[in-house]
């Protein structure tokens, strides 16, 4: 099917390689010296933005990324991603992270999609992360799609194959290491992405220039985004503790290894 509009939701996420310590601030849980980390964009997402934008380039379609995020630490993660894949970007000045409240984002990101021009929803595909690196519940793009009337939603992708027809089908993760096998008519729909099937691809200049071209401009008319939170409270925000316990034992058997191992399990 030519001339899919593909929307791919995405946002930033601090380095997993970093220390991220939570603290409760004047406004409520946030991680220590939030700004100062450096940040990337969420894996699950950049697996949907890859998947996107391979899939457009087969179709003849247009990638979009909706992102919500500090729009200074958004310029910093496009500047680098910008160089992987041609999208157009819808940019929301608000905060991300794990203490958002997810119906709230999801409401400020359908009301930006709502507003791209030209957007036909007979032709849209709404991609994003099967979970999130800074939330974890996966709720947001199916609340986001729902908010848009999109019913046919699939969670947990790893492939999609478009007919000629528009229609297409996925396989979707479930249990056990298996793939369910879905099939739709047709857009419009929405895809959680896991992983995918593909890698992530080169850096390539010529493409960071030409997106960089309405990037830049899309950062400094970003619509804000508060996200206030109202009636949202955290009990508590900790970073899971870490348990060791070592016992060097000699000549014990393989039996006797497991059952100890089990026997701790269980305690």
């Amino acid at each position: 099917m030519k001339g899919l509009q593909i929307v791919v939701l995405g946002s930033i996420v601090p380095d997993p390689l970093q220390t991220l310590e939570p603290i409760v601030g004047p406004t409520g849980p946030a991680l220590k010296n939030e700004m100062m980390l450096p940040a990337v964009l969420d894996p699950w997402a950049g697996h949907a933005l890859y998947e996107a934008a391979n899939l457009a380039k087969k179709v003849e379609g247009k990638v979009y990324l909706v992102a919500l995020g500090p729009k200074a630490k958004l310029q910093q993660v496009m500047m680098n991603v910008a160089q992987k894949v041609p999208f157009e970007i819808v940019v929301l000045d608000g905060p991300a992270g794990g203490f958002t409240d997810a119906a709230e984002t999801a409401a400020a990101l359908a009301g930006a999609v709502e507003k791209i021009p030209g957007l036909d929803k007979s032709k849209l595909l709404l991609f994003g992360g099967w979970q999130s690196a800074s939330r974890g519940t996966g709720a947001v793009l199916q609340m986001v799609g729902e908010m848009l009337g999109i019913t046919d939603q699939f969670q947990g992708v790893d492939e999609i194959n478009m007919g000629d027809d528009g229609s297409f089908t996925v396989l979707e993760r479930i249990e056990g290491g298996s793939y369910q096998q879905s099939s739709c008519q047709g857009a419009p729909a929405a895809l959680g992405w896991a992983t995918g099937n593909l890698p992530e691809p080169p850096n390539n200049p010529q493409v960071g220039m030409a997106n960089m071209r309405f990037i830049m401009p899309a950062l400094q008319k970003a619509a804000p985004a508060p996200l206030k939170g109202e009636g949202l409270r955290f009990a508590s925000v900790e970073v899971p503790s870490q348990r060791r316990e070592t016992r060097i034992v000699k000549n014990a058997s393989v039996d006797d290894i497991a059952r100890e191992i089990a026997d701790w399990i269980r305690a």
